[in-house]
């Protein structure tokens, strides 16, 4: 969706699926600025070269919590100026932006408009026409696409102000003309949105007034009750990324490139702490692998869970089908500041084998053959495991079943019985895999329903747990 009556005026979309968020170019007249780039800056830098735009600004709507930002990146390669919200406290030089701050790009003006809530500091950038008339509003966390930014994640203590504070802009971004377009950074996928929130994309205010029910939620108490019923737990590597952001992450300068290590490599890096991640698919995974190593298939959620349950900026070493997914894992590991990923097993699992390297492999189950096992039929006996998230329990559980969501598990592991082998679920298969990895390695016999999950089973047979 483009604003309407706005010509001269382009917008790009830069999509970050595995975070769920969307950084945006803004043009007009070749001069373009960029909204909360991702760590990536050459990625978007790319972009504004093939089409002609010079990056003039780097705009902050918040502190992000969930990823780290590019700005630096940019200025570094292309002197970009950074400009982010006055309260943010960032400990570099950047241009301190409050309510009213007008930046102009080509013929239209780029305004800061104060929207405390989803953090305190919080600004909109809204676009407008030549005469002063509203055309876009690149939202950050505050209002999205059918959602809202949470309010939670500084902390307990925070939530009643910050909810407040997130409901009153609201109510102000409800004044803007119906056909208004929102661009939100945080979309589906992102741990940061509360609701049904869509990505990447945008919507009219209009749009949004109608069907987004946070954002016509009529007074606080119904606001709060939206924000309540949506939260889910967020990842633990969130309590990194403010911190480095205000202070400025590491330059890069460049994207990473694959480094090919042998068996013998892989064990050195091994003994030495480094963490053996596998990314192919789940069936493969199964029928065999380096004993001991995790499996974190490549789908869009994996950075989200590798920085959730890896220690923090962990040295990371990977199994691919292919070289050119080291520098895919490599590059959404450092978006959100795992920075070692040192390289790939070269020759992948059949390499390691031919060196004499110990392997390991588990069953697979349909959601059929846990539902027999729920029934106390089946193969032998079983327990079944539930890693989904305690929102999803409370949707329907399997009576009977042990619910460690997959976030907890690294640190449960060692409480699951091992005298018969756990059948472990979730919804899709994907969350499933990585927990069936962990138990696999923690040495406690596991099977692993990879196609389906819970929610396959009839209502009538799962109870809120």
């Amino acid at each position: 969706m483009n604003p309407r009556n706005a010509a001269g005026l382009e917008v790009a979309v830069v999509a970050t699926p595995g975070l769920g968020n969307s950084a945006y170019l803004l043009a007009a007249d070749g001069q373009a600025v960029v909204i909360d780039a991702p760590r990536d800056g050459w990625r978007i830098a790319a972009i504004a070269e093939q089409r002609g735009w010079r990056i003039t600004h780097a705009l902050e709507t918040h502190v992000h919590n969930d990823y780290l930002s590019g700005a630096r990146e940019l200025r570094r390669s292309h002197g970009t100026a950074i400009v982010g919200p006055a309260e943010s406290r960032y400990r570099f030089s950047y241009q301190p932006a409050a309510e009213g701050f007008n930046l102009d790009v080509g013929s239209f003006g780029v305004i800061a408009r104060a929207t405390p809530g989803h953090t305190p500091e919080h600004l909109a950038w809204e676009v407008q026409d030549g005469n002063g008339a509203p055309l876009a509003l690149f939202s950050g966390g505050s209002l999205l696409i059918g959602g809202v930014g949470r309010t939670d994640l500084l902390g307990h203590g925070h939530v009643a102000e910050l909810t407040a504070a997130q409901y009153r802009s609201m109510r102000r971004l409800a004044e803007l003309p119906d056909d208004v377009v929102v661009y939100p950074t945080h979309g589906a996928g992102s741990f940061c949105v509360v609701g049904d929130a869509e990505g990447p994309g945008s919507a009219s205010i209009g749009a949004l007034r109608r069907w987004n029910p946070a954002f016509a939620a009529p007074d606080l108490d119904a606001f709060e009750a939206e924000l309540a019923a949506g939260r889910t737990l967020y990842p633990s590597y969130y309590a990194r990324m403010a911190p480095l952001n205000r202070r400025g992450p590491r330059l890069l300068g460049a994207a990473p490139e694959p480094h090919p290590l042998s068996p013998a490599e892989i064990r050195a890096a091994r003994a030495d702490g480094a963490w053996l991640i596998d990314v192919r698919d789940r069936d493969a995974f199964a029928r065999g692998h380096v004993k001991g190593s995790l499996n974190f298939e490549l789908t869009e959620s994996m950075v989200s869970y590798l920085g959730w349950m890896l220690p923090f900026d962990a040295r990371i070493c990977l199994v691919v089908d292919d070289p050119a997914q080291e520098v895919e894992v490599a590059t959404e590991a450092l978006r959100i500041g795992f920075d070692h990923v040192i390289g790939h097993l070269d020759g992948g699992i059949d390499a390691w084998v031919a060196a004499g390297g110990a392997t390991s492999r588990y069953a697979t189950v349909s959601w059929e053959d846990m539902r027999a096992a729920a029934h106390g039929e089946g193969d032998g006996p079983a327990r079944i495991l539930d890693v989904r998230q305690p929102y999803e329990w409370r949707e329907g559980a399997i009576a009977g079943s042990r619910r460690i969501f997959l976030g907890d598990l690294p640190a449960a592991v060692d409480s699951l019985e091992r005298d018969a082998p756990w059948i472990v679920a979730c919804r899709t298969g994907v969350r499933a895999t990585m927990a069936a990895s962990i138990l696999d390695r923690a040495g406690v016999p596991v099977r692993v329903v990879t196609d389906g999950g819970v929610p396959a089973l009839p209502p009538s047979e799962l109870t809120p747990a």
